[in-house]
């Protein structure tokens, strides 16, 4: 789902907290990689562009598929490089969409540093107390989403989160996107739940708490993959191997995440079938 332009600002301080640290990276890859002030490594640079590049920094992503599109002080690698440019083009960089006509289209191999440590099946609260929706979210809205959330399945709270990072609880939002009413649902998702009136509260709830229920089914529970996927699509989801690298949707996630209190929630297998891409976001990482 796109963001719509009333929530897009409440991301804005998880986005610089990761990319402030993000360019400190990157910063520091740079001077590693051309020999500024340090003496020159090219692995060290690698690797410190590749954990900005998790972070979501486009640029950082760009620079590595520099690296290896070219051989530079790394093995020459075009699937790794494309995997890299795809990123950044992703994230609305030219030059990385310019250089995807170079090295090949995007990949679905992912780069081991790309990834998290294990990750095991969603389990257990995380630090941070929740939002109290029932003090922030107009009457009618959450009294709607307490009414209607159960017969889906889904837990209030996470459908307020969600409704608060989309739209921040205004029915008649509209991205430039196109993306519709309270729980920003782009055309394409109406139809597919049968909501006519996407502006409609009523409607465009049921058809965003539609989607949640298919989507906690999808990731087996697991709620910063079921809000990456909400943010970004699920297939993004699945091409990463988890959470896309892009700052918007790290920051979308970890509002939803401390909103709802908690990394699981219940689901019903028999919604949908599992992602088959689950066993492979939960694969160890390899030894190096």
């Amino acid at each position: 789902m796109a963001i719509s332009c009333a929530a897009a600002s409440v991301q804005a301080q998880g986005i610089a907290a990761d990319s402030t640290q993000a360019v400190t990276l990157r910063l520091e890859a740079i001077a590693y990689e051309n020999g500024e002030g340090v003496t020159r490594d090219p692995v060290l640079a690698a690797s410190l562009y590749c954990k900005g590049a998790r972070l979501g920094d486009a640029e950082a992503q760009y620079n590595l598929g520099w690296m290896y599109a070219n051989g530079r002080g790394v093995a020459r690698n075009d699937v790794t490089a494309a995997f890299f440019f795809h990123a950044a083009a992703e994230q609305g960089l030219a030059a990385a969409q310019r250089m995807l006509k170079v090295v090949g289209g995007p990949t679905t191999e992912v780069p081991d540093c790309m990834r998290e440590p294990a990750r095991p099946a969603a389990a257990g609260p995380i630090d941070g107390p929740g939002v109290d929706y029932q003090a922030v979210a107009p009457r009618k809205i959450f009294e709607l989403v307490m009414k209607m959330a159960p017969q889906y399945q889904v837990e209030p709270q996470l459908a307020l989160a969600i409704i608060a990072a989309e739209s921040n609880f205004n029915s008649l939002a509209l991205s430039p996107k196109n993306a519709q009413g309270l729980m920003q649902l782009i055309p394409e998702t109406s139809q597919r739940f049968n909501v006519r009136n996407p502006f409609d509260p009523a409607q465009n709830i049921r058809g965003g708490l539609t989607y949640l229920r298919w989507l906690l089914a999808y990731f087996e529970g697991d709620v910063a993959l079921v809000a990456a996927a909400y943010n970004a699509g699920e297939g993004k989801v699945e091409r990463y191997r988890g959470v896309p690298p892009y700052l918007e949707t790290r920051a979308y996630v970890q509002r939803i995440l401390k909103a709802v209190g908690t990394q699981a929630h219940p689901f019903d297998a028999k919604v949908a079938r599992a992602s088959p891409s689950l066993p492979l976001i939960r694969l160890p990482l390899r030894a190096k």
